[in-house]
């Protein structure tokens, strides 16, 4: 049965999962790429970019199981890109060049319609307005029995949790402090959702905690 997972999402020590003042220039907010220095080492991202090798520890074990199995990803808007309101054309096509990462459909998040978008390697960015639910079900039917992967931001994967939506969540714990930004739980009773910390452990440079969704 598919599952909603969210994988290798970085988390501070005082709760954010995103800097202040997102941009351009920083599209993880002042002080977010410090969320994902665990990340950037990894074989996974090295290769991914063309780096050569990268270390192969537990780190990396968490972020290849963050590939495996996925037939589909939900994106906000916000990672898709720094454009708000309307579309002004067609111009901006994500933040990864010419071939992203993900190789399979994605449903981005928007309140503007937008056509879909094919890019080298197998994605298609499909632009969803009829909010979290509608977006869950095409990414569903297009992973065809795979799982779908929650990729964020902040917004989206609160209110995927929110309503219940979401199976299983990685959470890799930086030992840094933003004190500003985007807080990933604030104000959500996880246990009365129902889920349960199933996985715990330290790697090279985060702590990973694996959530499940009881029953």
């Amino acid at each position: 049965m598919t599952k909603l997972r969210v994988q290798s999402f970085a988390l501070s020590l005082d709760g954010f999962g995103a800097g202040p003042e997102q941009s351009l220039q920083n599209p993880l907010g002042v002080g977010g790429p410090e969320l994902m220095e665990w990340f950037f080492q990894t074989d996974v991202w090295k290769r991914m970019h063309g780096l050569g090798e990268g270390e192969k520890g537990t780190d990396n074990a968490f972020a290849e199981r963050g590939f495996e199995g996925m037939g589909a990803w939900i994106l906000g808007r916000n990672m898709f890109g720094p454009v708000r309101g309307p579309w002004p054309d067609e111009s901006w096509q994500g933040w990864w060049g010419d071939e992203p990462p993900y190789h399979v459909p994605v449903f981005v998040l928007t309140h503007h319609a937008r056509k879909p978008l094919e890019m080298a390697g197998g994605t298609v960015f499909h632009f969803v307005t009829e909010g979290i639910h509608a977006a869950f079900e095409r990414a569903k039917a297009a992973a065809d029995g795979r799982d779908v992967r929650l990729g964020g931001g902040v917004a989206t994967i609160r209110q995927y949790l929110q309503a219940g939506l979401v199976d299983e969540m990685h959470l890799a714990l930086r030992p840094v402090l933003l004190g500003a930004g985007e807080a990933l739980l604030a104000g959500i009773d996880l246990r009365a959702l129902g889920y349960e910390c199933a996985e715990w452990g330290a790697g090279e440079r985060a702590t990973h905690a694996v959530l499940r969704r009881l029953g």
